[in-house]
């Protein structure tokens, strides 16, 4: 025995001297006569119960002789999700090799030096049976079954992890592995081919933002064919279902990424469900993988912009005509028409009923009012116009409220512009940096014809904003037949993380940024650096739409993040089974927190059936409100959400999602050695292959001298001290009952 807090000599000396002296102070004048064998009994007892209580503060620590390598359990286990179907592994299924492996080499050698416990691993940890195992589970929570383990042994003698798997973590919780850092040693074993089985898939299919009046929207589809060679097959885009266009496609090379863009027109009114689809070839042991959705949602609400004009123009009059005419955007404008007899600014405002009184100073005074929309347009407005409150406010609009801003016009872009304003950063190109004044166009030869003509960068041909016709190379063409335009305002470079759509060349060869865009906090913000974009409009043939399709586009790009003060996000992806975290956002009209807020929540499934959510508080977020669903059939589900505080109502929002887009456990079916590897490592153990399984049983008695040190124990927290004590004080007031003392 020895102790954690050692005593010195000459302290348990003293000590010992301080037991004897209160034992003995005790008994020394008994209340009742007592003879000598009694009074030395109860000194005994009580020099007994005090030595033992002081021993016990310095915690007596005993080294147990460590237990036989016989007792020290091995948890095995063993990957039964569907993967392990496939006939890739020495020409068998991977569950029957692994079953193989276990039977004929694990088991045995395991059983002579340890105790083996068979478990299942699928969507949970399972005790299984090797004689009983069915690759029937419909993921691989494999991070989550290790960390199960650690949790079923703690506190026991663990030799090692053995775990049989194609690696393919599939859970909702797929780890890289950094979880098993820590525990037991992870002795892996990768089950099938490296290469996999023959096999196409689809990789992704992505959408991108509306364009064209958003009657379209391109789809990008990924594929990938692996053992075919360059043999041809045909991708089929489907919407809701149906087929809406087949292709053939020929593979660069055997498992050379597959790259392809469909274009959609998406119904405005109800959610779309667009599938890429590869048929299945007849030497293909794999189809699960060979189709992947994408939901593309309505449009909703119509978005709101407020216009704030210097003075009245033809540019911002073509350019509210294209937007008054999209049936999705909801307009206000102010013009600023002149100072009145006091010097004081005037306006002409057009906006709803509800919302031109907060315009009549020209500005909205109040977050709120602001707030109300989903993009600003600052149109030729000279910096000092607005106050240093003001210029704050519309760069939260945009950080923090996620609205766009729009501005144009050389009043907005000169010296006296926005330069030094709480709204330059907010811009996606500098406006220090150039020469001051806008640059005309001169008349005749090769400036009327070159000059200030818009030529769209390579980062702007596939942007939606640019995408003014059908296809990629028809809007090369019509920018291309576009007058110039009147002027361009020679600003300075992108910001870091801005991307110029378009650019023009001056008199003397100076290129300039026309159309530049940036994601800026949660908003978005754009310039528009052009003079007399009316030209695309008046100068070409009456049918020619750029000019329109340009400014809605713009105008929706802008308002696409824009959230209301009630919003609801869910996961792009799940699979029937999966727990769905839902988060509701619940701001007031100032999009401040409404931690009061009372959210009811509504979830309709596939099948037209209603059903109540329950959501909590979110931890620190005072505007979230958080609960769970578990998602049991593929198809579409609608979320509603309706936010009050008492009996005002903050908002409601709707989302729809859509379940079973994709299989997960089949997605890129060969053996993940790199996962298999990473839990090894994390653990401190070793990952081989199926043909090497034989070694797992050396690492593992390699690692025994690790866990077989004496066991070391306190003696002070062990249930017989307690008894001890509690016994000693027992038999002592015992006796001086007995003997009459109280």
């Amino acid at each position: 025995m020895t102790f954690a807090y050692p005593l010195p000599w000459w302290l348990a000396a003293l000590l010992a001297v301080v037991v004897a002296a209160i034992a003995l102070l005790e008994y020394r004048r008994p209340l009742v006569p007592l003879t000598s064998a009694q009074r030395g009994v109860l000194v005994a007892l009580r020099m007994t119960i005090l030595a033992t209580i002081v021993l016990f503060l310095f915690r007596p620590i005993v080294f147990l002789p460590p237990v036989n390598a016989g007792d020290a359990i091995v948890p095995v286990l063993v990957d039964v999700s569907r993967s392990m179907r496939l006939r890739d592994a020495d020409g068998q299924p991977r569950l029957a090799r692994a079953t193989t492996i276990l039977r004929t080499q694990l088991l045995p050698a395991l059983s002579r030096h340890y105790t083996p416990e068979v478990y299942g691993v699928g969507e949970e940890l399972m005790p299984a049976d090797v004689n009983h195992l069915d690759a029937a589970a419909r993921q691989t929570n494999l991070a989550g079954a290790l960390a199960s383990v650690r949790r079923r042994y703690h506190g026991q003698r663990v030799a090692g992890i053995v775990v049989l798997s194609d690696g393919a973590d599939t859970g909702e919780h797929a780890d890289n592995g950094s979880e098993a850092a820590g525990g037991p040693p992870v002795f892996a074993i990768g089950i099938g081919s490296i290469d996999g089985p023959r096999d196409r898939e689809v990789l992704g299919i992505t959408a991108g933002d509306p364009r064209l009046d958003q009657s379209s929207v391109d789809l990008r589809v990924s594929a990938i064919s692996a053992g075919f060679g360059r043999a041809p097959f045909q991708l089929r885009l489907l919407a809701n279902g149906r087929v809406l266009e087949s292709r053939r496609v020929v593979p660069p090379a055997d498992r050379s990424p597959i790259e392809e863009t469909f274009t959609v027109s998406p119904d405005p009114l109800n959610p779309t469900v667009y599938a890429a689809e590869i048929p299945a070839d007849e030497s293909e042991p794999v189809v699960e993988n060979n189709s992947r959705s994408v939901l593309l949602s309505p449009a909703g609400r119509k978005r709101r912009v407020l216009i704030l004009e210097g003075a009245p123009g033809f540019e911002h009059s073509f350019m509210k005509r294209a937007w008054t005419r999209d049936p999705s955007l909801e307009i206000d404008s102010v013009v600023r028409k002149g100072k009145n007899a006091e010097g004081q600014n005037t306006f002409f405002v057009q906006a709803g009923a509800d919302r031109a009184p907060a315009l009549l100073n020209g500005f909205p005074a109040r977050r709120e009012d602001l707030y109300a929309y989903d993009v600003l347009v600052i149109a030729n407005v000279e910096g000092d116009f607005f106050s240093r409150a003001q210029l704050a406010l519309a760069a939260d609009f945009v950080a923090e409220r996620g609205g766009g801003l729009l501005v144009l016009g050389g009043r907005s872009l000169g010296s006296r512009g926005l330069i030094g304003t709480a709204l330059e950063d907010v811009l996606p190109l500098e406006l220090n940096d150039r020469r001051s004044g806008v640059m005309r166009t001169a008349l005749g030869g090769r400036d009327n014809g070159a000059y200030n003509k818009l030529v769209v960068t390579p980062e702007g041909e596939n942007h939606p904003i640019m995408r003014v016709g059908g296809s990629r190379e028809e809007s090369l063409k019509q920018w291309a037949a576009l007058p110039a335009l009147a002027a361009s305002a020679p600003i300075g470079g992108p910001r870091h993380g801005a991307t110029v759509l378009a650019v023009a060349e001056a008199p003397g060869g100076t290129i300039f940024p026309v159309v530049a865009v940036q994601q800026y906090g949660q908003g978005r913000s754009m310039i528009f650096a052009g003079e007399a974009s009316w030209r695309w409009k008046m100068l070409v043939a009456s049918t020619d739409r750029t000019h329109e399709f340009f400014w809605r586009q713009a105008a929706r790009w802008l308002a696409r993040p824009s959230p209301d003060p009630v919003a609801i996000s869910v996961p792009d992806t799940s699979e029937p089974g999966d727990a769905i975290s839902v988060n509701v956002e619940a701001r007031d009209a100032a999009f401040a927190p409404a931690a009061d807020a009372v959210v009811d929540t509504t979830l309709t499934l596939p099948g037209g059936e209603e059903q109540s959510l329950k959501l909590r508080h979110a931890g620190a977020a005072p505007d979230r409100f958080s609960g769970s669903i578990r998602v049991g059939q593929a198809g579409l589900y609608r979320i509603r959400a309706e936010a009050r505080r008492g009996q005002a109502p903050l908002g409601s929002a709707e989302r729809w999602f859509y379940v079973g887009g994709a299989d997960r456990e089949f997605a890129d079916p060969r053996l993940n050695e790199g996962f298999l590897r990473r839990v090894a490592r994390a653990s401190g153990g070793r990952y081989v292959p199926a043909a090497d399984a034989g070694r797992v049983l050396a690492w593992l008695q390699e690692s025994v001298p690790q866990n077989a040190a004496a066991e070391q124990r306190d003696l002070w927290q062990t249930p017989w001290a307690f008894a001890f004590i509690v016994g000693l004080l027992s038999a002592e007031w015992v006796l001086r009952r007995r003997w009459g003392l109280r």
